[in-house]
């Protein structure tokens, strides 16, 4: 009795030590072994005939917002913050620290800021800059969260100065935290009216929290506006432009559409604050300064700095969006400040002035040079037009008001331009009664295009994978144009961005193109934040001063973009889509440009899985290529210490019989590449 008795006890303890082994070896779950073998196997056919349905050319896009100072002091390279003494607070950014206010200053000097007699356009201040002694006097600006520098790299420094009385040079120097200069230039006034001087700085190192330091010789007084830096290397290498390596992680995108310049800054946070296209564009010194709408939203994220200079204007989003080979998609206001807001209503009798700003972007978009509009685009450099096809008419409202206001703007917008497709909105949320209210209301005015929006679980995405299976297949399409995963329980920021979120996005992605038919236009929100100044998270892109780095949700949407594909097929197990079951999610489409037939498939589980795919309808010739992103640990996140932690990895294969035979790795998303 005794041996038996023993041999149990032996084999329990066993077991046990195996079990705590599993669980001190695993984290919530996350951990799979990604040698693992599994019995697992899903048969999967791919189906080859055609479906008749088209994946757009819009399929994957982006979604730009001026939030996280993903404009001023991100996307603009412009490096001097409140450049042109415009903020309310109008040396904010700015320092003098050997001069207080409540002074005359008499041992140093002091910048009296001053109204100009005739304003130009929203350029309506300037410095009066008065030097009691030069030995003293600095004026310092911090940029953005500090001004990044790289070592050896040049950067045009421009200002315009008047009116100059005794000062015999204006010295302006980079300098280091700490006040040590690593570059310098000066400039000698005259005394004359405005000038703008110019000059290259090439700074000796490279430096993340650099500061515009000016000094003076001689006493007395100049002027000065429009204090400028930008780094010579922009995107296209175009003057006073966009920063480069931001710029070119959207381009690796390939994506679809730009849609801009909002979001909830489009309708503001009162009427007074909404924002207007038309005073963005011109010349940039002209552009009127708004208050940015996330400026002090949050109180656990207040940014009291962040206002909208415009340099990145609407000409500037059209320019981009031509670049990026991108449909334009701008959104205007309605009529009604932002409703998590005032939600302050403009009265139906007085909304031909919002319905006339929509007419006249179009004609600044697509008209000729003869019209007014037309030339001033002209004017900026642009005489073609930019083909606009896209207009969005609200964002994220709901309830009746925002219906009616749609309705006048949609018949006199479709009056003139019947061929613009026009974007809509059925609320801010994914469900509930706004929800279902709007979409009724949508289907009664038989809009185009209606922009859902949705920031939710993981879980949700998962469970939602089939979403659009039931969508009625006529009427109006679907613009998912705002959605990311915001995990539970995870500290708020770049940690947000982890492989549990990018994973389940990529799940529910296979169902938007399963769906290609009702689906026409998708983008991820928001779309890039500065790490020291963002007020949302999670975000695609984050960038410091000097480097950015993708998160697993970029390589999610990338892979997708990049893959996107001509046509949809159909592929089933058991004669039904993969949606989860077995926690496998699958979609498969074919491109008629490059003789290409491409799978995705996304394996939630914690282990391997073996998938076998049959043709029908045609058959497998050639090697193919799997494009692969995983990891064993699901709050894993890239960063900026460790950017490529996730990151994505290629390998080939061969058929067997004829059949793919491949094994998806756990917690991983695959695309699958096969030459027809």
């Amino acid at each position: 009795m005794k041996q038996p008795f023993f041999k149990y006890i032996i084999l329990i303890s066993l077991a046990l030590v195996a079990i705590f082994s599993c669980k001190e070896n695993s984290e919530e779950g996350a951990i799979s072994d990604a040698n693992s073998i599994t019995n697992k196997t899903a048969n999967l056919v791919l189906d080859l005939n055609d479906t008749g349905i088209k994946i757009q050319p819009t399929m994957y896009g982006i979604f730009f917002e001026d939030i996280n100072f993903s404009a001023d002091g991100g996307l603009y390279a412009e490096l001097i913050k409140n450049r042109s003494f415009e903020f309310p607070d109008a040396k904010m950014g700015w320092r003098q620290p050997n001069s207080t206010r409540p002074s005359l200053n008499g041992n140093s000097g002091f910048a009296k800021i001053t109204n100009y007699v005739s304003p130009d356009g929203g350029n309506k201040k300037y410095s009066h800059t008065v030097v009691h002694n030069d030995k003293n006097y600095q004026l310092i600006n911090e940029g953005f969260r500090g001004i990044g520098l790289h070592g050896g790299k040049k950067y045009d420094l421009s200002v315009m100065m008047a009116h100059n009385e005794g000062i015999e040079k204006v010295n302006f120097s980079l300098v280091d935290s700490t006040g040590i200069v690593i570059s310098e230039t000066n400039f000698k006034p005259t005394n004359g009216e405005w000038e703008t001087y110019e000059a290259i700085l090439e700074p000796s190192r490279t430096e993340a929290k650099a500061m515009l330091k000016i000094t003076f010789e001689g006493k007395g007084s100049v002027d000065m506006d429009m204090i400028s830096l930008f780094p010579q290397n922009t995107w296209k290498g175009r003057k006073q432009g966009l920063r480069k390596d931001l710029v070119e992680l959207l381009d690796d995108l390939e994506p679809g559409f730009l849609r801009f310049p909002g979001g909830c800054i489009v309708e503001g946070r009162s009427l007074a604050q909404r924002y207007k296209w038309q005073k963005t564009v011109g010349p940039p010194k002209e552009r009127e300064l708004l208050i940015n709408r996330w400026n002090n939203l949050f109180d656990r994220r207040p940014a009291h700095d962040y206002y909208q200079s415009f340099g990145l204007g609407f000409f500037e989003y059209f320019q981009l969006s031509e670049d990026l080979g991108a449909e334009p998609i701008p959104i205007l206001g309605c009529g009604m400040a932002c409703q998590f807001n005032t939600g302050e209503l403009v009265p139906l009798e007085n909304l031909d002035p919002y319905v006339q700003e929509a007419l006249d972007l179009v004609e600044f978009a697509n008209g000729d040079i003869s019209t007014s509009w037309g030339k001033l685009r002209a004017e900026m450099g642009h005489p073609e037009p930019f083909n606009l096809k896209y207009l969005g008419i609200g964002n994220e409202q709901w309830g009746p008001e925002y219906f009616e206001r749609y309705e006048i703007f949609a018949k006199a917008i479709s009056e003139k331009y019947p061929d613009l497709i026009l974007v809509s909105t059925p609320g801010p949320f994914p469900d509930g009664d706004m929800f279902e209210y709007g979409w009724e209301q949508l289907k009664k005015l038989d809009a185009p295009l209606a922009d859902e929006h949705y920031y939710r679980p993981p879980e949700w995405f998962k469970a939602n994978a089939d979403r659009y299976d039931s969508y009625d297949r006529k009427g109006t399409k679907v613009f998912a144009g705002e959605y990311a995963a915001h995990p539970k329980g995870v500290e708020n920021g770049p940690k947000e961005n982890n492989w549990d979120a990018a994973l389940s996005e990529a799940a529910f992605m296979t169902g938007l193109e399963r769906n290609a038919d009702v689906v026409h236009l998708t983008a991820y929100a928001p779309l890039m934040a500065h790490e020291e100044g963002w007020q949302w998270a999670p975000d695609l892109i984050w960038f410091n001063n000097l480097e950015a780095y993708v998160t697993p949700n970029y390589y999610v949407q990338k892979l997708f973009s990049n893959n996107a594909g001509t046509d949809l097929l159909k592929i089933t197990e058991n004669g039904k889509p993969l949606i989860g079951q077995n926690e496998l999610y699958v979609s498969a489409v074919k491109d008629e440009n490059t003789n290409e037939l491409i799978i995705k498939a996304v394996n939630i589980s914690t282990e391997n899985q073996k998938v076998v795919v049959v043709p029908n309808g045609g058959t497998f010739i050639g090697k193919g290529t799997i494009i692969k992103l995983s990891h064993q640990v699901l709050s894993t996140t890239n960063s900026f210490e460790s950017p490529n932690s996730i990151d994505i990895s290629i390998s080939n294969f061969g058929l067997t019989n004829g059949e793919i035979q491949i094994e998806l790795g756990a917690q991983s998303f695959n695309v699958i590449q096969l030459k027809k």
